[in-house]
């Protein structure tokens, strides 16, 4: 009796440890963000919090250029995006995105050795494309980045590839003729290990499903969004609150997730967040499928797409809101 009583003590003990091994120890911030009342908080763990900072820190910006030295297209052989900068404003750019983005593997991640005019490597085909979509972003979709803008590094943070892209998800294997998981039961990062579709981001940040499904009353009536959109829209919102570090009530009212009356103003901005990276992967991600490398693209052939973890990375501002465009004004668009 003696040694089952310690048997059994044993157990509560390690099953005790193993349910407190889920929680994280005091001190907890919580940041009021609506009527007391509503369960309107973020909740921040200081400690978690500091090395998300250390991630985020802006690196040091090359001294501003002369303006006047001649334009780059007088000097550089191929250049066909940057025909509105001079050369010391171009060469400073070019020691710039080699820093955030190859900073390892340097000029020839791009260039062919020898013979900087080419396009015989891939990446610089890319390049360009990236580019084009950063000074897209800066120009037109001012209603998600206003004016603290992106650069190359927002994104890449030293690497040739973002830490965050996706590709079309195939799903894990099953046996033949074992039926259709309707892409669920299968707990996945992207949607916080729950067993929600595990593939959120090809209907939603590259096709155009509807987002909103929650009915305005407790009875039927006119709604006919299904269960399984339903679980859509959900895996999509863990994905937001991932990426941007922050819980629902960063933008939804609790007692009324559907009204925008009640909703904070970065529901707003989160709205063009995701029409800005739909237009993004299918205008410029996608079509760059047949000049990438087979390696590249992913198990179903698709190019590397963008999703909201791509440049938020965990902060509800990209850097924490520190603003690089200001240090790069040529990536805010063509100089006129």
């Amino acid at each position: 009796m003696r040694n089952f009583s310690m048997k059994l003590f044993g157990t509560a003990l390690l099953a005790g440890c193993m349910l407190l091994a889920g929680c994280e120890r005091p001190p907890i911030e919580s940041v009021q963000r609506g009527y007391r009342g509503t369960g309107m908080l973020q909740v921040y763990n200081p400690r978690t919090l500091e090395e998300v900072r250390a991630a985020n820190e802006v690196p040091a910006s090359i001294p501003l250029a002369p303006g006047d030295s001649p334009k780059a297209t007088t000097v550089y052989k191929n250049v066909q995006v940057l025909t509105d900068l001079n050369v010391a404003e171009f060469t400073r750019l070019m020691v710039s995105m080699t820093n955030w983005v190859s900073p390892k593997e340097g000029c020839a991640y791009c260039h062919a050795g020898g013979d900087f005019a080419a396009d015989t490597v891939y990446a610089k085909t890319v390049a360009r494309r990236m580019l084009q979509m950063t000074r897209h972003i800066n120009t037109d979709w001012k209603k998600h980045v206003a004016e603290t803008g992106v650069t190359c590094y927002t994104c890449h943070r030293g690497q040739p590839v973002p830490a965050q892209v996706w590709t079309q998800d195939p799903g894990p294997k099953t046996a033949a003729q074992a039926g259709n998981r309707a892409e669920q039961n299968a707990a996945a990062m992207k949607v916080g290990l729950t067993s929600l579709p595990y593939d959120p981001f090809s209907y939603y940040l590259k096709g155009e499903y509807p987002i909103p499904v929650a009915g305005e009353q407790a009875l039927p009536a006119d709604n006919r969004h299904s269960i399984k959109e339903t679980e859509g829209t959900y895996g999509l919102m863990m994905h937001l609150s991932q990426s941007l570090g922050v819980n629902c009530t960063y933008c939804h009212n609790s007692r009324a997730f559907y009204d925008w009356d009640q909703s904070t103003p970065q529901r707003q901005t989160a709205w063009y967040g995701i029409r800005m990276v739909r237009d993004l992967n299918n205008d410029y991600l996608e079509p760059l499928g047949p000049t990438y490398p087979k390696e590249r693209l992913g198990p179903l052939g698709d190019a590397p797409k963008a999703n909201c973890g791509t440049c938020h990375q965990g902060v509800y501002k990209p850097l924490f809101g520190v603003s690089m465009l200001k240090d790069h004004p040529e990536l805010a668009g063509a100089k006129r």
